[in-house]
């Protein structure tokens, strides 16, 4: 019991973090604000110093939080970690779960699915697709080994490592648009620094007439519908083979990074360093 509650307090400790509030953490834990705020006051009075200051904004760390922060993030981690190493089905040695961004499993993270069952057979995988902010959420709270992102937040206690750098490219859908005239632009939401640089999204084709956050639904779109827009090369190059879409000639092509996070302590996993192998080899 005593193991569970100082679990439960590391994990109240992180969720303020997070949060940067005692009543937004309750509310993410479903528990009162009197229990978040008696589960820190516990852990506080067990370490012997003060870990938040507490102001009408919200909650911060203090010096001696910070130095916590990255303590009570392993400890969850490993904690998490030993329930999954006691869940391993039979005849496998270990157990890896990893997530991407629904837009990275077609075709890269499917690959990697194939290749860890062709060349590491003997380790079960739990494979989870999200938005970055929730699979990040999933990597700091031990649920997560390794979360494969394009636009990775830096935290304490966690490694990044480049896997791919994959061109977004402008394409249009051939056969389906009857108007004279340059297709409409559908403009998918690759992030700040893609919609801010000249010659690409926005900033060449002005407002569009269709805004989607997610690659897939774009591309889909574009080939059910017609039109044009920025996509991953790897997403678009079996389309372009049949012929479904071209690409637009002189258009500038935008450099997407795919990076794998993980924490500091898988360094040592010799399972973890075979699943980011595989990532870069399938993404080569």
């Amino acid at each position: 019991m005593a193991v569970i509650m100082d679990i439960d307090r590391a994990r109240t400790f992180l969720e303020i973090v997070h949060t940067g509030s005692f009543l937004k953490a309750a509310d993410r834990l479903h528990v009162t604000q009197t229990t978040v705020s008696a589960r820190i006051r516990t852990l506080e009075e067990e370490l012997g110093r003060r870990l938040f200051d507490r102001n009408r904004s919200g909650a911060t760390l203090t010096a001696a939080g910070r130095e916590f922060e990255r303590f009570a993030q392993s400890f969850v981690q490993v904690w998490e970690r030993a329930r999954q190493q006691l869940k391993i089905p039979p005849g496998r040695t270990s157990v890896i779960a990893l997530g991407g961004e629904l837009s990275l499993w077609n075709p890269m993270l499917l690959d990697w699915l194939v290749w860890m069952k062709r060349k590491q057979p003997e380790v079960a995988i739990r494979a989870h697709v999200g938005v970055p902010d929730q699979l990040i959420e999933q990597l700091r709270t031990g649920v997560l080994d390794v979360a494969v992102l394009y636009a990775p937040k830096l935290l304490p206690g966690f490694r990044v490592e480049l896997v791919e750098e994959e061109q977004l490219v402008l394409v249009r859908a051939r056969g389906i648009d009857g108007e004279e005239g340059s297709p409409d632009y559908v403009h998918v939401d690759w992030g700040p620094q893609f919609a801010a640089q000249d010659g690409f999204g926005q900033a060449a084709f002005g407002e569009p007439g269709l805004l989607v956050g997610l690659g897939p639904l774009g591309l889909g779109y574009i080939l059910r519908a017609g039109g044009m827009g920025y996509f991953r090369k790897g997403a678009v190059t079996p389309h372009l083979e049949t012929g479904q879409l071209e690409l637009v000639e002189g258009a500038p092509q935008f450099t997407y990074p795919a990076y794998a996070v993980y924490p500091e302590f898988a360094e040592a996993r010799s399972d973890v360093q075979e699943a980011l192998r595989g990532l870069k080899e399938v993404a080569a």
